[in-house]
């Protein structure tokens, strides 16, 4: 039996084969057959370049999908969420009219809802930190909040 051995013996042995090849064959192979659409290429490279920002990651506190009390007969309820970074908390809900939040402490502010691949829609708070978005969030949602020298971004969301 020691006599009939061939080349791939050595890759079952654990010998000389090498691995890097193989996954070069794999990743030219994958490239070929199921290559990685443009548009997930861009939003990837967008979300990695949010990596270098000066920005705090705001922590999800509330959410009224996981935290809240379930209403008897209420069908179609608003989505309740809170998010803190530092002293900087933002009230959301979401609902089948829009976005309406508010930024804690009150002050103005620029809100952008980010939604893959489409551009933010920019939303201004007021004085007393309120804003408004008309149309809600379709599919998954982040928000990014600059107010004053401080730049904010939730973690992203299913609306």
């Amino acid at each position: 039996m020691s006599e009939m051995r061939d080349g791939n013996d050595e890759a079952m042995d654990g010998g000389a084969f090498d691995d890097s090849l193989l996954e070069e064959e794999l990743r030219q192979a994958a490239g070929i057959l199921d290559p990685i659409p443009a548009e997930l290429s861009r939003i990837a490279v967008e979300a990695f370049a949010l990596h270098g920002l000066d920005a705090s990651l705001a922590e999800l506190t509330f959410d009224s999908l996981v935290d809240a009390l379930p209403i008897r007969g209420e069908t179609d309820s608003p989505r309740m969420l809170t998010f803190r970074a530092g002293e900087v908390s933002l009230d959301v809900e979401v609902s089948a009219e829009g976005l309406f939040g508010q930024v804690l402490p009150p002050q103005p502010a620029r809100i952008e809802v980010l939604s893959g691949p489409r551009a933010a829609r920019p939303l201004a708070a007021d004085d007393m930190g309120r804003f408004t978005g008309e149309a809600p969030p379709s599919g998954p949602f982040a928000l990014r909040l600059r107010a004053g020298g401080e730049v904010v971004v939730t973690e992203w969301l299913r609306a």
